[in-house]
């Protein structure tokens, strides 16, 4: 986890701007750097480190002797950079994962660069002696990017947008701000006058495509066909596989545990994977809730059966209503679902960095849209639909759950790791018949959980846990997250303000009194930035007013039985 930041064509003081770079500041607490670019006094790249690889060449923007017109500012880990290395050949200056890229490029350019990546990366590539700057983001946009371009070729990027939204340019008061598409690369031409013209914009994988990459890793042959032992134990193999690879630091490894199905088996086969690779250390396992949390009871039942060092964080409502604020800002979206669910992560991450000295930290995100854990799912027309939605809900994973993930743990300087995310893992996931992933017998995520039937990792009543909504078991069934934040807000925003709402917001105009004043507190701190939200979060096939799993109907009857 990094923080990234560069500049090219400035009409601006470069000094002034760099400011602006201070901003993203915590995603990088262990050093930080500007550097020009020499030959072009208006472009500069800024880099806040966490160090979590080679601590002594890690440093960015990273250049290596063998090629001096290179500059890589990148945030990211990639996982199969040894892999890469031995079977090219490439000499190393470093041996920090991300000089790959460098490598990559000068063999076969940027297309097959990003193809390679088994891992997860934003980065700004520099290339002066062919005059071109590259974007790229990984397949889901685990790691965050953001670009500013004005129609005079000013380029600013950076791994979140409040490093960008205070910089000048004398063409424009306001300067428009938006993500950069994971799963794409840009090409840009560099000018003598150090502005930048869009050459093209390249979607380079579907999360349904097996990566170029698989053909490279070593990853246990695959079973062919899709007979059901058979899919159970590739499933094994690559979440196995997609856990070993991720152990890639120098830094401590913790892990978040709501005792959900899906943070349990990535705690549970990480432990093992840890024992395996002889770590001397325990592994550091956090859950957080309020008194009488389902969360908690649930979590403290699987340490204590993978004999984990277990850490559990008690808040109550008005800590939790008092750093809403500071979640806003941190988030950059007021959607709801997101906001609600950020609190508790943004409180556990504060107090991993503050009692623990755990800095890389793995969790059970992306689960829920790859495997269909979502209620809703209960409700799909048909399988075919199921498996759109899916796909849907993945294309978005930069917009909701892993903009919330990469945010409540970067601001607290700590690097956050998503095994159900892996390409090979949810590449064939995708690949199977959309009727094996649906939900059987009334239960979400049924292949899921068959797959680890008889492997003993978890406890059996928690392999086949409900799914229930981190910001709902946070909390005790009698009084919800999200009914404690409701009565909270109707005492801050009236009738009136709400009667007012489609003139003041007539973008994403908010419905409830809750979207109301989480959409108050964003135009505060990011005005007039509201379309970086393209719509909030809902579920789908229901008659749905609010997000929470706690009010759809199938929640209350399993809730009851």
């Amino acid at each position: 986890m990094c923080g990234i930041w560069a500049l090219f064509g400035s009409d601006d003081c470069l000094s002034v701007q760099c400011l602006s770079a201070m901003k993203i500041a915590h995603r990088g607490p262990d050093a930080f750097r500007f550097e020009n670019v020499n030959g072009y006094t208006n472009c500069c790249f800024g880099f806040h480190r966490l160090a979590v690889v080679d601590q002594l060449f890690g440093m960015q923007p990273i250049r290596v002797k063998k090629y001096p017109y290179l500059w890589l500012c990148y945030n990211g880990e990639i996982y199969n950079h040894k892999k890469m290395q031995q079977h090219f050949e490439f000499e190393y200056q470093t041996k920090v994962d991300g000089e790959i890229i460098l490598h990559l490029y000068d063999k076969g350019g940027i297309e097959q660069t990003v193809c390679m990546l088994d891992g997860v990366f934003a980065f700004i590539l520099l290339d002066t002696a062919n005059k071109k700057v590259f974007l790229g983001r990984d397949t889901y946009g685990v790691r965050p990017l953001f670009k500013a371009m004005t129609e005079d070729g000013f380029l600013a990027v950076c791994s979140e947008a409040k490093g960008l939204v205070n910089l000048k340019h004398s063409t424009t008061p306001f300067l428009k701000v938006e993500p950069f598409l994971p799963g794409h690369y840009e090409v840009l031409d560099l000018k003598p006058n150090g502005k930048v013209a869009s050459v093209e914009m390249v979607k380079y994988h579907h999360c349904r495509d097996e990566p170029l990459h698989a053909l490279y890793d070593n990853v246990e042959k695959l079973f062919p066909g899709f007979e059901i032992e058979t899919v159970k134990n590739n499933l094994r193999i690559l979440f196995d596989n997609a856990i070993k690879k991720r152990l890639m630091t120098d830094r401590r490894i913790g892990c978040l545990l709501s005792g959900g199905l899906d943070s349990s088996l990535v705690a549970a086969t990480l432990l093992k994977q840890l024992k395996e690779a002889h770590v001397q250390y325990p592994l550091q396992t956090f859950a957080i809730g309020m008194e009488d949390s389902t969360d908690l009871l649930a979590a403290r039942k699987v340490a204590n059966h993978i004999g984990s060092e277990h850490h559990e964080v008690l808040f109550n409502s008005e800590e939790g209503i008092q750093v809403l604020d500071e979640v806003i800002f941190s988030l950059e979206t007021y959607d709801i679902t997101t906001i609600r669910a950020s609190v508790g992560m943004y409180l556990v991450s504060k107090y991993i960095r503050k009692n623990t000295d755990s800095v890389v930290i793995f969790s059970g995100e992306g689960s829920d849209e790859l495997t269909q854990g979502y209620i809703y799912f209960h409700k799909a027309p048909s399988p075919e639909k199921a498996e759109e939605e899916s796909e849907r809900l993945l294309k978005e994973l930069y917009l909701f759950d892993v903009l919330r993930a990469d945010r409540t743990t970067a601001a607290h300087g700590l690097e956050l790791r998503v095994p159900f995310l892996d390409h090979r893992f949810s590449s064939y996931y995708l690949s199977l018949p959309p009727d094996m992933r649906i939900p059987k017998n009334g239960i979400e995520k049924h292949l899921l959980r068959e797959a680890f039937e008889d492997s003993n990792l978890i406890p059996k009543d928690i392999l086949w846990r409900p799914k229930e909504a981190f910001s709902d078991g946070i909390t005790s069934v009698k009084n919800s997250w999200f009914r404690i934040l409701q009565e909270y807000i109707e005492h801050q925003v009236d009738d009136a303000m709400m009667a007012a709402a489609a003139q003041k917001f007539p973008f994403n105009t908010p419905k409830t009194k809750e979207g109301y004043y989480y959409r108050q507190i964003f135009e505060r701190h990011y005005p007039g930035r509201a379309d970086w939200l393209t719509h909030y979060w809902m579920p789908r096939w229901i008659n749905a007013t609010d997000p929470s799993a706690r009010t759809l109907a199938h929640y209350k009857a399993a809730a009851k039985a």
